[in-house]
């Protein structure tokens, strides 16, 4: 029962929650950080939109013009790409609500085979993993990450196997998500 300052009640129901923006927080925190780089110069780092093929449009006006119907066209790879202090950096943002662990199915095969190859042209490939539960995110290097993955017969990765090899991410107000202080870490040879 939840009730209201003007004496309403109301009892929310499964089918009244909306899950629509559920796994959206770890998103929206990465491009509110990745528009602070960009409007202080820091960084240029984008998300990568997913390619789509738009099979029907409601066109009325230009202005009210609505995508009624449209497929994917091809996978995508990594949900963010961009440049900083002269390197590309290419990553892919996961978020869990286990307390234990992150499941391999959230991430794709293709986003790994696509980590490695960046990886292995010189690019900082990475992983950005929030542990709603615990209300953590680390960044892990997708060589690590990929290196883990050889030996694992789990269909998981262990929280404490992230708090071990990964690199905490505190929350900042301004930079929810300054992955780029641990970047910076990596590129001048430091933890």
């Amino acid at each position: 029962m939840i009730k209201y300052p003007n004496g309403q009640t109301v009892s929310p129901h499964k089918s009244d929650i909306d899950y629509s923006r559920r796994g959206m927080s770890l998103e929206n925190d990465i491009n509110s950080s990745n528009n602070y780089y960009l409007e202080t110069d820091k960084a240029v780092i984008h998300k990568k939109p997913t390619p789509i093929t738009i099979v029907n449009v409601e066109y009325k006006s230009r202005a009210t013009a609505k995508i009624t119907e449209a497929y994917f066209q091809t996978p995508s790879t990594t949900d963010y790409n961009g440049v900083y202090r002269g390197r590309y950096l290419d990553f892919e943002a996961k978020e869990t609500h286990s307390r234990t662990s992150m499941a391999l199915s959230i991430i794709h095969p293709h986003q790994l085979r696509h980590l490695e190859s960046c990886d292995r042209h010189g690019g900082i490939s990475f992983l950005i993993v929030r542990f709603v539960a615990h209300d953590e995110t680390y960044l892990v290097m997708a060589s690590a990450f990929l290196a883990h993955l050889k030996n694992l017969e789990a269909k998981s990765v262990k929280y404490s196997w992230f708090q071990e090899n990964g690199y905490l991410i505190p929350y900042n107000y301004s930079i929810p998500v300054d992955y780029l202080k641990v970047i910076d870490g990596i590129i001048d040879g430091g933890k």
